[in-house]
């Protein structure tokens, strides 16, 4: 009798925490739109998901220089997208790569604009 009285006692307690919790999740939430702060929160988000690597990033990512031709840029980049391949490191290898891109965009770039 005393365990099923327990037991109750429990669940019951249970319950009343899992609404507590709730109801301040609901109140934090309410809070934070009358502040701004989760406004704040997404447009942050949002301004890092846009970011643009710098051409002084990809030189760096990929251990070049300015001075550096491109067929050297070709070699480094594929050394070190082989080798993280290897060691199964997908975030390193997409920085290599986003590296690259923005090399060859920097690339084109200075072809247009030479005079021809």
């Amino acid at each position: 009798m005393a365990a099923k009285i327990l037991a109750n006692l429990i669940v019951m307690g249970g319950g009343i925490l899992a609404r507590a919790f709730a109801q301040a999740y609901r109140q934090a939430l309410a809070n934070a739109s009358k502040n701004g702060v989760a406004q704040e929160t997404i447009q942050n988000t949002i301004r890092r998901a846009n970011k643009v690597m710098t051409e002084q990033e990809a030189r760096q990512i990929l251990g070049v220089t300015e001075e550096t031709p491109w067929e050297e840029i070709v070699k480094r980049y594929d050394n070190l997208f082989e080798s993280n391949a290897k060691s199964g490191s997908f975030y390193l290898q997409s920085k290599v790569h986003r590296a690259k891109e923005r090399l060859e965009a920097v690339q084109q770039q200075k072809g247009q604009d030479s005079p021809t």
